[in-house]
């Protein structure tokens, strides 16, 4: 499957979803089925995947340690190391990994490659693609923040005062959040990014595509339902705190563009734990990025060797040091 055939598959298959939604609730009135059912069988399969994907990895033998690293190791005692570049204590390794988690550090570093007249090949430094990162993950985690209004009551003071935050500039009515525009922004980004450079784009599967596709047909229906075809919210959270008590209602009048929303929500629930997406919880399980790189200061021995028979030094020098006395070597015993 060519790239272009991988983009219009993943393009096709979420208009599908969001006609599916569309027909399923405007046409057949399914709306338990979308508002109920699917829900609670997305969030299961959410919960198992995760469940199952990290057992699955933490089962997973280490024999070496493989930390990646750019800094000076801890050696010798007047060598400088560096406990962030290259951690060899707990404190280290929890810092390293918090930049990793919180800033994308790796990502903040990475570079671009060129080649032009010569041909030369020229390195340079490539941030958009961290700012693009960066801004879709936080945007992500506020709006699911704002989104607790309508699972709990009374709503929490800290989700109150980042919606406030959030919507500071009061853009349109009802407000614009500034985190929908700047998620809408980054995921088109992301998206663009993979289709117009052409080096992506040959690389890119309908894995790549088919999330971000998801995600930004996530982003533009609850917009479009917030801004545009407007629904009740007071149905919407009825609709919510069921779902979240267990005991689920589901009121009538609520405009399908909603289920559309719910829908693809649902599709990603399933689809994360097995997706690259799953990134989120595997880069804590990573042996690069998790182990201290003491290799120098501590012996680490591999679990799976098996007894061997070993020839020692002092062994090699009793069998060969008359030989190595005549070729002149030295020897530690005469």
């Amino acid at each position: 499957m060519n790239s272009w055939t991988s983009l219009f598959a993943s393009l096709i298959a979420v208009i599908a979803l969001v006609l599916i939604a569309l027909f399923g609730v405007g046409a057949i009135g399914l709306d338990t089925l979308f508002g109920v059912v699917i829900p609670y069988i997305a969030s299961a399969v959410f919960v198992v995947g995760i469940v199952y994907r990290i057992i699955d990895w933490a089962r997973v033998p280490v024999p070496f340690r493989i930390p990646t690293t750019c800094g000076q190791g801890k050696s010798l005692p007047w060598i400088k190391a560096d406990n962030l570049e290259s951690p060899y204590n707990m404190w280290g390794l929890i810092g390293r990994m918090a930049l990793e988690v919180l800033l994308f550090r790796s990502l903040f570093r990475n570079t671009k490659a060129e080649l032009r007249e010569g041909p030369n090949v020229v390195y340079g430094s490539a941030k958009w693609l961290w700012l693009g990162g960066i801004a879709f993950h936080y945007a992500f985690l506020t709006i699911v923040i704002r989104h607790i209004r309508f699972f709990v009551e009374p709503i929490p003071s800290f989700v109150e005062i980042l919606s406030s935050l959030d919507g500071f500039f009061q853009i349109l009515v009802p407000t614009l959040f500034l985190t929908d525009i700047a998620f809408l922004a980054a995921v088109t980004y992301l998206f663009l990014r993979r289709v117009l450079v052409p080096q992506m784009r040959y690389i890119s599967l309908p894995a790549d595509y088919f999330p971000l596709l998801l995600i930004l047909g996530i982003g533009i229906s609850g917009v479009l339902m917030r801004n545009v075809w407007k629904v009740d919210l007071l149905s919407v959270k009825q609709l919510a705190m069921g779902l979240f008590t267990l005991h689920p209602v589901v009121p009538a009048g609520i405009n399908p563009i909603f289920y559309v929303h719910l829908f693809l929500v649902s599709v990603l629930f399933a689809y994360f734990p097995f997706s690259k997406l799953m990134h989120a919880g595997g880069v804590f399980l990573s042996p690069t990025r998790n182990l201290a790189n003491v290799n120098r200061s501590e012996r680490y021995v591999n679990p799976w060797n098996y007894p061997v028979k070993v020839h020692t030094y002092e062994e090699y020098e009793d069998e060969f040091r008359a030989k190595m006395k005549e070729a002149g070597i030295p020897v530690d015993k005469e």
